[in-house]
């Protein structure tokens, strides 16, 4: 019987809440305890968060770890929850999220036989325990970019982004790239939620709505949101005015309610279970780069390796998938460039 230990954290002095569930899957039962480190949001995000929570789950049941979490339930927490899971006697934790740079940074540093990996962030100079894990947001990007001009046949989309930072406007460049790809006439119409560093950015789907609102009653037709949760506005939205969205992340339509899913084309999916199950796999075998590699400990998930794609879901795109499926291949062989920052 494999166990699955969850921890949760309400605060900074949160104390550890055991929960257990049984899985009949007894086969391969490492003993190994591993960490993940949910942002804010946590398990129920429907975006990032649940896509690490997919990586931990299928370790569990491929690897036979024992995957400890905690959840960030404010910015204060990201920091104490790696250590806290560090205290526990964990051998290797994934901050999920680039916010927990500075955290990552100074708990590595203090505890250098522990291992330590970071999705989205980079540390300059990061201690020698940390693996760096990158995602071609772009590419993924360039396909529902490329997705949306092909299904609404218009001149006019749009795109909403969370905090205005170089991470986001990866997807922003790509998705411009991808629809002028189809049609080079095409207008995106884009706006940012915060500044760098307002965390609000993430979690305000009211802010999103009035945008996408606005837009919709304007003619655009196809929105993508990388806001985290703040992209459900973008989807009620879209319900209401009787258009598209484009989800980011995880596949939006399998967590949409049912009067929601017609009216979510696609979604970016950007592959953070890859990742993680990927560190806890390679961790297992000992394989498990770090920045006193030659790597720097940086890894990049991209169309390659099934790091970023699109959904189908909903068969929105049945029509349109063979010409994506070249357009990808043409990414992946170099034949088309996507661009990865703004201007």
């Amino acid at each position: 019987m494999i166990k699955n230990k969850r921890l949760m954290a309400a605060g900074l002095a949160a104390a550890l809440v055991l929960a257990a569930c049984g899985d009949d899957d007894d086969s391969g039962d490492s003993g190994t305890r591993v960490g993940l480190a949910f942002d804010t949001g946590g398990r129920g995000d429907g975006t990032f968060n649940d896509a690490a929570g997919r990586g931990a789950d299928r370790a569990e049941t491929e690897l036979g770890v024992t995957v400890v979490e905690l959840e960030a339930a404010t910015a204060d927490d990201r920091q104490p929850n790696l250590e806290t899971l560090t205290d526990d006697g964990i051998e290797v934790v994934v901050a999920n999220g680039f916010a927990f740079g500075d955290g990552v940074a100074a708990v590595a540093a203090a505890n250098p036989e522990t291992h330590y990996a970071i999705t989205d962030g980079f540390i300059p100079d990061a201690p020698a325990n940390v693996t760096h894990l990158a995602f071609a947001e772009h590419e993924g990007s360039f396909l529902v970019g490329a997705a949306a001009a092909l299904a609404c046949d218009c001149d006019s989309i749009g795109f909403i982004g969370g905090q205005e930072i170089d991470l986001i406007k990866k997807f922003e460049a790509g998705y411009t790239a991808g629809a002028e790809h189809i049609n080079p006439n095409m207008v995106v119409n884009v706006q940012y939620l915060g500044a760098a560093g307002d965390n609000a950015a993430w979690g305000s789907p009211d802010k999103a709505k009035e945008i996408a609102n606005s837009w919709y009653a304007d003619g655009v037709e196809v929105i993508y949101s990388a806001a985290g949760g703040s992209g459900q506005g973008t989807i009620e939205a879209a319900t209401e005015s009787d258009t598209w969205a484009i989800g980011v992340d995880s596949d939006s339509y399998l967590t949409a309610t049912e009067d929601q899913q017609p009216h979510i084309l696609t979604s970016m999916l950007k592959r953070v279970d890859v990742a993680v199950f990927d560190v806890y796999s390679k961790f297992l075998g000992d394989t498990l780069a770090s920045s006193s590699d030659a790597t720097g400990g940086f890894f990049t998930y991209d169309l390659k390796v099934d790091g970023v794609g699109y959904s189908t879901s909903g068969g929105f795109l049945a029509d349109y998938v063979d010409q994506l499926e070249e357009i990808k291949a043409e990414i992946i062989a170099g034949t088309i460039t996507v661009p990865d920052s703004v201007g």
